[in-house]
């Protein structure tokens, strides 16, 4: 990590340095909200932590600025964890290694955090800088973002005085996001009826997708590898095999990169040929696209418990027919994706499997209809349906005084129009705009690309450059 120290600006990536050291996936908040807690304790500022884990820090008005109006400085603490089948990590002890690379922040064989780890950075390095002009600052650091914008939710929102905020959880240097879906979790929990068959055991794996964030990216068209692994089955179901397991992906909100199926297979001399051909047709298909690299690995024989037949049929219906990717496009925002779901997590445990998918709205009455739908779907089987998570969707306001901040001091420092989008990822700002009266906010960041993936990177200049615009509005907030 080494290499971080001569970032600049220093102390921004020294936090983020800080940061990368502690563990801090989502679910696991205690040690990385305990750093936000010592790090107020020594610089004299006064906080709250709550039972979520949430951290708020205050930090007075400087000298000229006591009358001007509070700003909240917002980010979230918790990362996507992802990293290379290859890499032996494990993210409930260890922290991310950093690597410098052409002028990017990269982390190794890892997600790097920068979604949202730079935020925090940030703000940390406003909140210790006693020489810069800002207004009394209530800097918001909230937990579990990634899955369900959890700590958000929880959060005492009477700890507050501001009504104006900047969000820092954005990722295009060149745009003020003013709008967000709101979003739910659906889950479905299929019991597993079993019988014992003899063949040979035979993994199919379906890996080298490109994955990402199933809100910014699911516009895009790339391949889901869980679904993927649905129309292999249904494509080699005159063969003679069953089910042992299949599983794909971790994160409801990450579109999942691979997906490995364990089968017994009862002729495998007549097996390999035809599921060969099937992967290889998918992988010509969306070669345009991605790569997709399919294997298939044979292994011992002997007596395998299988899914039965009603189990493996309702399985891959399920999966070649149920609902994913965009569902609709805004017809009010120009290439605005407005409904969409992910499936994001696919899990064969002992007794049952588990399919549990990220929904997305940019109107909430649609995302209720989605639950909707895909409840009247899945009640065809025995199964069990939980939907939670649910989270509102961020309004686009045009009378917002921070808007008009943003563009006035982005033209300043980089002499160019900045944009204004609504995006279609979710946002804790929708939290905030449902139970703050009279709020402004927009959200801003510096570039990141491949979020929720081992490819995501930190633009190093971009940084610098979304820091000092930061500075530079709250300076002129008087």
């Amino acid at each position: 990590m080494d290499c971080v120290n001569t970032l600049k600006p220093e102390r921004v990536f020294h936090y983020f340095k800080e940061m990368s050291r502690i563990p801090r996936g989502s679910g696991d908040m205690v040690k990385i909200a305990d750093f936000c807690v010592a790090f107020a304790k020594e610089r004299g500022l006064s906080y709250v932590r709550d039972n979520a884990d949430n951290v708020v820090i205050y930090k007075p008005a400087s000298d000229g600025y006591e009358n001007s109006d509070t700003v909240i400085l917002q980010g979230h603490l918790d990362m996507v964890c992802q990293k290379t089948e290859e890499l032996n990590k494990d993210f409930l002890k260890d922290g991310i290694d950093l690597i410098v690379d052409d002028g990017f922040l990269k982390a190794d064989g890892t997600t790097l955090g920068g979604d949202n780890g730079i935020a925090v950075a940030m703000v940390m390095a406003i909140l210790e800088d006693n020489s810069l002009s800002h207004p009394a600052i209530e800097a918001v650091f909230t937990t579990d973002e990634e899955i369900g914008m959890i700590g958000a939710l929880q959060l005492d929102m009477g700890l507050l005085k501001g009504k104006k905020m900047i969000n820092l959880d954005s990722e295009e240097d060149d745009t003020a996001t003013v709008s967000c879906a709101g979003g739910s979790d659906f889950n479905v929990s299929s019991p597993v009826k079993k019988v014992e068959m003899t063949g040979k055991k035979v993994t199919v794996t379906l890996k080298g997708l490109l994955g990402g964030h199933s809100g910014v990216e699911i516009h895009k068209g790339r391949a889901n590898a869980d679904i993927l692994g649905g129309r292999f089955l249904n494509a080699i179901k005159g063969l003679d095999f069953g089910i042992i397991s299949i599983n794909g992906g971790d994160k409801s909100n990450a579109i999942p990169n691979s997906c490995c199926i364990e089968l017994c297979v009862k002729e495998p001399e007549n097996f390999e040929k035809p599921a060969y051909e099937v992967l290889r047709e998918i992988e010509k298909e969306i070669s345009d696209r991605e790569k997709l690299i399919g294997k298939i690995i044979f292994e011992n024989d002997g007596e395998y418990d299988v899914f039965d037949n009603e189990t493996a049929k309702n399985l891959i219906f399920s999966l070649v027919c149920m609902p994913d990717g965009v569902m609709a496009m805004s017809a009010d925002i120009p290439e605005l994706v407005e409904t969409s779901l992910n499936l994001g997590i696919l899990k064969t445990e002992e007794d049952k499997i588990i399919l549990h998918s990220a929904l997305r709205s940019n109107k909430m009455s649609s995302l209720y209809y989605l639950e909707e739908r895909l409840k009247v779907f899945f009640s065809a089987f025995d199964c069990e349906i939980k939907t939670y998570g649910h989270y509102p969707a961020w309004e686009y306001n045009s009378n917002s005084c921070l808007q008009d901040l943003y563009t006035e001091t982005y033209k300043e420092i980089f002499k160019k129009e900045p944009k204004v989008a609504a995006i279609h990822a979710g946002l804790e700002c929708g939290v905030f705009a449902g139970a703050i009266k009279d709020f402004d906010c927009i959200a801003i960041g510096p570039n990141i690309f491949d979020v929720h993936t081992v490819n995501e990177k930190l633009d190093i200049k971009s940084t610098e450059n979304v820091y000092n615009l930061l500075v530079e509005m709250l300076r002129k907030m008087l």
